[in-house]
């Protein structure tokens, strides 16, 4: 399914091959990454829980972002609330808007589920073009402190600050 289209962006529903195209771009730049969490997508979008979207700059697959309408994971789990989770834009593509289109259509998904969404963002200078960008769209924390893998991390308890050590954020429509 096509869920926006200009002349050089195309949002589109990800497929098989996007796994291999978006980890082969990901290591090129650095990261270690497997096709694994993008094949999960794909499993879950086939399963009906999630939307697993990929946008396409000039032709080329240029990020990523997944929402799930009632997401099981974060601080909003299990009530019925849409999380937009793993969105990412690859390093060659960012600053050509890309980030703001994908939000705005998984946002737009998210709205037809519930009036509010949530994402859970990293806490390193890893995600702080993130962290800005959230706030300015409108997001806040959601009041449960800092979490770290799927649970509220306690007061002076040591945790590293890694991509597991994250803020939820919520926004009302």
């Amino acid at each position: 399914m096509i869920y926006y289209e200009d002349k050089e962006l195309l949002v589109r529903d990800m497929v098989q091959s996007d796994a291999r195209i978006i980890t082969e771009e990901e290591i090129a730049q650095g990261w270690n990454q497997t096709t694994e969490k993008y094949e999960m997508r794909l499993r879950h979008q086939s399963e009906g829980i999630a939307i697993s979207l990929v946008v396409e700059y000039k032709g080329n697959v240029a990020g990523y972002i997944n929402v799930y309408p009632d997401s099981k994971w974060g601080a909003f789990a299990n009530q019925g609330y849409p999380e937009i989770v793993d969105f990412g834009v690859l390093e060659k593509y960012r600053r050509n808007g890309i980030g703001s289109i994908l939000m705005d259509v998984a946002e737009k998904i998210a709205s037809g589920y519930s009036d509010t969404v949530y994402l859970g963002v990293g806490l390193h200078g890893g995600y702080g073009s993130a962290q800005r960008m959230y706030v300015k769209r409108g997001y806040i924390p959601d009041g449960t402190g800092v979490w770290y893998g799927e649970q509220v991390c306690p007061q002076n308890a040591d945790c590293c600050n890694d991509d597991d050590l994250v803020l939820y954020l919520y926004k009302n429509f």
